[in-house]
């Protein structure tokens, strides 16, 4: 069992869902990035994603959008986010890391080369937002030679044909959009999540998570009712993005309230 599906399960044994923050690596400065993914754990985080920046993140909001830039600024590449996984693991074991990002950098890579670097450094899944179901059979394979989960991101308006092709090759968990748009976009209704979650469960028989539009504590508490992880992100950029000051510490507090409310979904 991968380390995600580790920590999914116990906290299923427990009715409790994961947490699972978001930030950009190498925001807003390289040095900072394994600190703050310290502090997330600090703060409740059961998996971190760790956004690897991309020069044209499309499915990304203007928040997320300004982190990569802020990271591609100071040049931060794909190795350099494997780097600061393999730091981050010196002090933790534990805490599966996912990254998400874009094809374009893999392949520039070359997926055999960038599954072994990533396995080295301690990766335990890989969300390429641009690559789908249909497409991922000879990543999927090169990701599961290296004990890497391939998690899909999937739409409102993904047709259950995609559904049951990422059915077949996802393994960890699955990462729903909870509204149509970009990260960071505006309202949420749980009741059309809850539906299209159950859609979901027909043919996925995998965790899933929920993100796009989780802000706060009510929003998260919400989703949490009904999926199996909570996913967010823009609005922890936001914190990123507000200064260093007291940074890590602003981070910790905040996911400590997100974890708290959603311990008390269940209750």
């Amino acid at each position: 069992m991968s380390r995600i599906s580790s920590v999914l399960a116990g906290l299923a044994e427990q009715r409790r869902q994961a947490l699972i923050p978001f930030i950009t690596a190498g925001d807003p400065r390289p040095g900072i990035t394994v600190e703050l993914m310290h502090a997330l754990v600090a703060g409740g985080a059961d998996i971190i994603e760790l956004g690897v920046p991309f020069s044209d993140p499309m499915a990304d909001g203007p928040v997320i959008q300004r982190a990569s830039e802020r990271a591609l600024a100071h040049g931060v590449s794909l190795r350099d986010v494997l780097a600061m996984v393999r730091e981050f693991r010196q002090r933790d074991d534990k805490t599966p890391v996912v990254l998400m990002g874009y094809a374009n950098p893999v392949e520039a890579m070359g997926y055999q080369t960038f599954a072994a670097a990533a396995g080295e450094a301690g990766v335990d899944g890989v969300l390429t937002v641009d690559l789908p179901p249909e497409e991922a059979e000879d990543c999927t394979a090169v990701l599961r030679a290296h004990a890497l989960d391939q998690i899909f991101l999937l739409a409102p308006t993904t047709p259950e044909a995609r559904l049951k092709a990422a059915a077949r090759l996802a393994s960890g968990y699955v990462y729903y959009v909870s509204l149509k748009g970009v990260t960071g976009a505006a309202t949420l209704n749980v009741a059309d999540v809850a539906d299209k979650l159950a859609v979901m469960k027909r043919h996925i028989d995998l965790p899933i998570g929920v993100g796009f539009g989780i802000r706060d504590a009510t929003t998260a508490r919400a989703i949490a009712q009904v999926a199996d992880a909570v996913v967010i992100g823009s609005r922890l950029v936001q914190e990123v993005e507000a200064g260093e000051d007291g940074l890590a510490q602003r981070l910790t507090d905040f996911l400590a309230g997100i974890r708290s409310a959603m311990d008390t979904a269940q209750a």
